[in-house]
């Protein structure tokens, strides 16, 4: 076997450990392998303090003295060992760390390792300067853990083993089926039911009195011991199957075989085999392997799966791609209350539906930031309820809505809320939304609201706490179906329609997924959600492909593409933050891409590529997990931001499409007026505009031109720190704030604290900010040791989120937190002195520096390089393209 091929099985093997959960023979072989480091299981480690064990599997891919990179994963290591047993006054423990595991540096850095000595005459670590922020052990492991990870990627000792190959599941159960399917066509005489109870000899169908068969009956390593048990989990993509259990079927299967009913998937079988299911198959060989092994689909692996790269994949096609996605921020919307659900209209693309956490619910025209109609939560006919929602809303009449979704046509949108009730609403255009139907609809909460056509007549669908899928007639509110089988609540619901067989997708809390045709005769399919997480599902705007997203207990999420045909994850998309907070969302577009809000972020994934395209912080403000919407289009994306805010971001065809409807509505008063004066009340759908005798579109967009003093207003900014004349001066990235650098080099950073005056806390002349000091009176001051006073140009950049200022007066670069005030680095002494910086706008970690010399820096920080350019005088100005940051 040559090595590449020895490798392979290595993989293959590893894969096949993790199924079986056999980890420490798993950790063991990619330890002495050296060809997979398990970054989750190296993060498990640190987080609970198994130093001795951490060494061991480092040893197996890296020694000390490998190379620097290597070098500083060992220190930050016995480092943090060492503080902790200062920090529990163990300090004979402490002493034995350092004599035995720190030793080893002072030849490196014979000062620092003096400095760490002398912790021991501290009665407490943290009264050294630079270590008095450390809170605790759990935390110290958790930053420590960013620091070693961003080593392990610089490491070029780690850069080809951080990544799992991009296998399908249980492959190398696959290759022996295939074997013993081969060998079982080569069989002179094949039964019908071979009995195949071992892999250590080839399979061949002889006779009971054979010797050979015997020794298999008789031998029990040869026979199928009780541990063996479910080593082959089989299932329609296997020839050989289980005659005594009913397997679980493909999708395509069940979908064209209405009347049979199936049962749960197996999860393993023994191995004795059934009759050969394709033995035309057989008889055509392995030249089409793919079509004649289709895997069922399984529960799967809550094994890591590691990113893959797409060597098909330029980078030019992924610029075009971030083009296409709509990341300026082009409205914001004051919502009120936390928004928990949102959707677009399917035909007005600039109409958002918004449900919040109060369950009251609002109608909003985003290109004009108005808000046509809103309504509270009520229950429309108590006396029709039933006594356990009185009960209920008597004890605790808060209630919010879990899911707000327009019908197909746009004239009906439906409400599910976290007590019981659905309620469906008409809509007519503008502001006319007006109630249809109430229902009572499960027990504790309604999860999710779907529409659909399983007849010629639209019904809605709903889901509950109650466990149960109910299906009811738009029209009258009778209920139509009604689904049990779940072991837990149901999540979400999500119909779909393929080959003209309608069915519908459910997903539960506990990490279910189950199928069911509209006949009551119970769910065709039983799967696992990745990582048994609590998942949604959603096809494809051209209904062809599937996917689905969640999150588990843990706070691991998972985004999936299913291959429906073979019942299969067929793509693991990775990017996601370790730990997601709450239960994450996603929406897809274009038919194309994907979007999850993770992280405080908005993540996109082009759909054909596992690796994550690009993630973007909308100007900040972002909760952990944002909700996220795209309009039919994909030129609209809404995102739920803090302060009860929905942040609209758009494309360029998306902001076209809002200045469209907004000139179209400024058309429609105007003349909407003008007939109105003439005594005309007829409806506005049958009047057409007439641009040219009656609006001037010169007009509505002429800019307004500041001559008057009337026109200003003043409002004079004072501090009463000692500062000289400003040099600089910029608005936050929020806008909620100003900072100035004087001359002398100290900041002042000015804020709009949010009033009744000022609800968004955004810049207004209308209150006065304050200004924003540290109670130790610290200021951020740039170091001016090397400044040439009167000489030296100041500049200062923020960086993308408001969390960090970088600055220079003439002398040394500073980095300073915006929140602390403190100083994180220095660096660069003069001369050459700065004259502009500017941070990269999607990582804070490169900079770009403009130097007197002429010269152009690119910093990046935690690479530790430095890229040179030459002009022909010294930089005024510098600032990255906003769009990709090059």
């Amino acid at each position: 076997m040559s090595s590449s091929l020895s490798r392979d099985l290595i993989f293959l093997i590893l894969q096949f450990l993790d199924e079986e959960k056999f980890k420490d023979t798993l950790h063991k072989l990619e330890q002495e392998s050296g060809m997979l480091f398990n970054l989750k299981y190296f993060e498990e480690m640190v987080l609970s303090g198994n130093w001795d064990e951490i060494e061991r599997y480092l040893l197996g891919f890296t020694k000390l003295d490998d190379n620097r990179h290597s070098m500083k994963i060992f220190f930050e290591i016995r480092k943090q060992k060492y503080l902790e047993a200062l920090d529990e006054l163990d300090r004979s423990k402490a002493v034995d760390i350092l004599a035995k595991d720190l030793k080893v540096f002072a030849s490196f850095n014979e000062e620092l390792f003096r400095e760490m000595t002398m912790l021991l005459t501290l009665d407490n670590f943290r009264e050294n300067e630079q270590l008095y922020n450390y809170k605790d052990s759990k935390t110290a492991r958790a930053i420590m853990l960013i620091e070693l990870k961003k080593l392990f990627e610089a490491n070029p000792l780690f850069r080809d083993k951080l990544q799992f190959p991009n296998i399908r599941g249980s492959r190398l159960r696959m290759l022996i089926n295939q074997s013993l399917n081969w060998q079982h066509s080569l069989c002179p005489n094949p039964r019908q039911n071979p009995d195949i109870r071992t892999l250590f000899v080839d399979h061949s169908c002889k006779n009971s009195n054979d010797s050979l068969a015997q020794l298999a009956a008789s031998n029990q390593l040869i026979g199928s011991p009780t541990k063996m048990e479910g080593f082959l989990p089989l299932g329609t993509n296997v020839p050989f199957q289980p005659t005594s259990v009913e397997l679980q079927a493909p999708l395509t299967t069940w979908m064209s075989n209405l009347s049979t009913r199936t049962h749960s998937a197996v999860s393993g079988g023994g191995i004795d085999f059934g009759r050969v299911t394709n033995p035309a198959a057989i008889s055509n060989g392995l030249g089409n392997s793919d079509e004649m092994y289709k895997t069922r689909f399984s529960g799967v692996s809550d094994r890591v799966m590691f990113p893959v790269t797409n060597p098909g994949q330029s980078q030019s096609v992924m610029f075009n791609s971030t083009n296409e996605l709509p990341k300026t921020v082009a409205r914001t919307l004051n919502q009120g209350s936390i928004p928990t659900s949102m959707d677009f209209h399917p035909i007005q693309q600039t109409l958002l539906l918004v449900g919040t956490n109060v369950g009251s619910i609002s109608l909003w025209e985003v290109s004009s930031r108005e808000k046509l109609a809103s309504r509270n939560f009520q229950v429309w006919n108590i006396g029709a309820s039933s006594m356990i929602l009185k009960a209920t809303l008597i004890k605790d009449p808060c209630v919010l809505v879990k899911r707000i979704v327009w019908s197909p046509d746009g004239s009906l949108f439906g409400v599910a809320y976290s007590k019981h009730m659905m309620q469906l609403y008409t809509y007519q255009g503008g502001n006319d939304i007006q109630q249809h139907l109430e229902i009572d609809a499960h027990v504790g909460s309604v999860n999710d609201i779907a529409f659909c056509y399983p007849t010629k007549q639209l019904s809605v669908i709903t889901c509950g706490d109650d466990k149960i899928i109910k299906v009811w007639d738009v029209a009258t509110g009778a209920k139509m179906f009604n689904f049990e089988g779940h072991n837990a609540p149901v999540h979400s619901v999500c119909p779909h329609c393929k080959e003209n067989v309608h069915f519908i997708f459910s997903t539960s809390v506990d990490g279910k997924i189950r199928a069911w045709l509209y006949d009551n005769v119970g769910y065709r399919v039983d799967y696992d959600a990745p990582g048994r997480s609590c998942t949604t599902m959603a096809y494809s705007a051209d209904g062809k492909r599937l996917f689905s997203c969640g999150t588990n207990k843990d706070g691991e999420s998972h985004i999936v593409e299913w291959n429906e045909n073979e019942g299969l994850v067929k793509r693991s998309y990775q990017g996601f933050h370790k730990r997601s907070q709450g239960i994450v969302q996603f929406d897809t577009a274009k038919n194309r891409f994907l979007a999850v809000g993770d992280d405080y972020l908005v993540k996109f994934w082009d759909m054909d590529n596992v690796n994550l395209l690009t993630s973007i912080d909308a100007e900040g403000g972002l909760p952990a997990s944002p909700r996220v919407r795209f309009n039919k289009e994909g030129t609209l994306l809404a995102v739920s931001a803090n302060d009860n805010r929905i942040k609209i971001l758009a494309t360029v065809d998306g902001l076209q499409l809002m200045r469209t409807y907004d000139r179209h509505s400024l058309l429609a008063g105007s003349t909407s007026e003008a007939v109105t004066k003439n005594g005309d009340t007829r409806n506005m759908v049958d009047v057409e505009p007439k641009l040219a005798d009656e609006v001037s579109l010169t007009k509505i967009w002429k800019l307004t031109e500041i001559s008057e003093p009337a026109q200003f207003r003043l409002l004079r900014l004072s501090a009463p720190v000692k500062a000289d004349k400003i040099s600089r001066l910029i608005y936050t990235k929020s806008g909620t704030a100003i900072l100035a650098l004087a001359t002398n080099a100290i900041h002042l950073l000015w804020k709009w604290p949010r009033s009744d005056l000022n609800s968004s806390g955004k810049v207004t002349t209308k209150v006065t900010p304050q200004l924003v000091q540290q109670s130790s009176g610290m200021a951020m001051t740039n170091d001016l040791t090397e400044a040439k006073p009167g000489e030296a140009l100041s500049c200062f950049a923020l960086s993308k989120n408001d969390s960090y200022v970088m600055s220079a007066s003439g002398g040394k670069i500073s980095l300073f937190n915006m929140m602390t005030f403190k100083i994180m680095t220095t660096f660069m002494s003069p001369p050459p002195a700065a004259t502009y910086l500017a941070f990269h706008p999607h990582d804070n970690n490169i900079m770009a520096i403009g130097m007197e010399d002429s010269t152009i820096l690119i910093y990046n920080v935690r690479l530790d390089k430095l890229a040179y350019w030459e002009l022909s005088q010294f930089a005024l100005c510098l600032i990255f393209s906003l769009f990709d940051g090059e």
